[in-house]
């Protein structure tokens, strides 16, 4: 196959797998959105999923949030890892937030860049789900399949981006990049990775990460 056939595949069966794309971060307005993403750098969804409740029961808005001390968040989003540095990020952008923004989420990349502990994924995401703006953000999952699939050769999550924007039609970009997250994680995990349940990679995978899967199946 063609790189462009490989992934119109792609395409096509994860919307035939996928016709309706749940989000996987619970949230219900962009600022939601926006601390559910910060909170799930180097942490699980169903982790965020379940501390997010507790936080937002105190502050669900820029103007609560702030009401609140970085050590009253610090503890209640602790189970998600790297709090001393998520906790300042939360308390700062809120205060910007209601300084520069009325309270409001900016609907630009740029905009939310410059937010503290907002990075261009997680600007991405919130663009995309919260505001519908077409973006592709890549995680070190996306990263994974994008390689397996030999759609890109990139060493690096910023690479891996340009390389996807560049094959899959803009259109698709928002539904495709959660479309992905899910497959990956039902049928091409990181680990315990069964290769006779990944129809993609079966099909159109890179020839040495089959081989390299048979060799672990066979030990």
């Amino acid at each position: 196959m063609t790189k462009k056939e490989r992934a119109t595949f792609v395409i096509n069966t994860l919307k035939d797998l996928y016709p309706t794309i749940p989000i996987p971060l619970e949230h219900k307005d962009p600022y939601t959105l926006l601390i559910a993403v910060l909170l799930s750098a180097q942490c699980t969804d169903v982790r965020v999923n379940q501390i997010t409740p507790l936080l937002f029961a105190k502050a669900d808005n820029p103007r609560d949030m702030i009401k609140m001390s970085v050590e009253e968040i610090k503890e209640i989003i602790r189970p998600c890892g790297l709090s001393p540095m998520k906790s300042k990020g939360i308390h700062g952008l809120s205060h910007i937030l209601l300084d520069k923004y009325d309270g409001e989420v900016p609907q630009s990349f740029e905009a939310l860049e410059e937010l503290p502990a907002v990075g261009h994924k997680t600007a991405s995401v919130v663009m995309s789900q919260a505001f519908g703006v077409p973006a592709f953000p890549v995680d070190t999952h996306i990263h994974r399949l994008m390689y397996r699939w030999n759609l890109t050769s990139g060493k690096n999550v910023v690479q891996t981006e340009k390389d996807a924007k560049a094959i899959f039609p803009r259109e698709v970009w928002n539904d495709l990049h959660l479309q992905i997250i899910w497959y990956g994680r039902q049928y091409s995990p990181a680990r315990g990775w069964d290769i006779e349940k990944d129809i993609i990679t079966q099909t159109i995978g890179r020839k040495s990460v089959l081989k390299e899967n048979t060799k672990k199946i066979s030990r």
